[in-house]
């Protein structure tokens, strides 16, 4: 975090018991250490909560593409897309045929011509 050396750290000690005493240094140095844990302590969780949401936006995108990928609808609508374009009917199924006319049977009175009245 600081890049202090042991000369520095000599120079900083010298420099509070001069100015704060023998009495409070002691009191002072270990509040200041309380506080640099503290504070690590802080930045190694909000730092962990990122990773965290990292790898599971990760995981999450990894779960999208592999769904994606085993997915078949796009290769069934490429496979059927030909057929949708050009229809095949099946056999019998165009328009009706007229009725046949047997000779000594009488039309029945339900005919399918609506053109024919009664």
């Amino acid at each position: 975090m600081f890049d202090f050396g042991f000369g520095e750290l000599g120079l900083l000690a010298v420099v509070g018991l001069l100015v704060l005493g023998p009495e409070r240094l002691p009191r002072v140095a270990r509040t200041t250490g309380a506080l640099l844990r503290k504070a690590r302590q802080s930045w190694q969780g909000v730092r962990a909560d990122i990773e965290r949401e990292l790898a599971a936006e990760d995981l999450k995108n990894t779960l999208r593409q592999t769904a994606a990928a085993a997915d078949p609808t796009p290769d069934m609508r490429r496979a059927v897309s030909p057929l949708r374009t050009d229809p095949v009917e099946p056999p019998g199924a165009g328009p009706p045929a007229d009725p046949v006319e047997v000779p000594g049977i009488r039309p029945s009175a339900a005919s399918t011509d609506p053109h024919e009245q009664h």
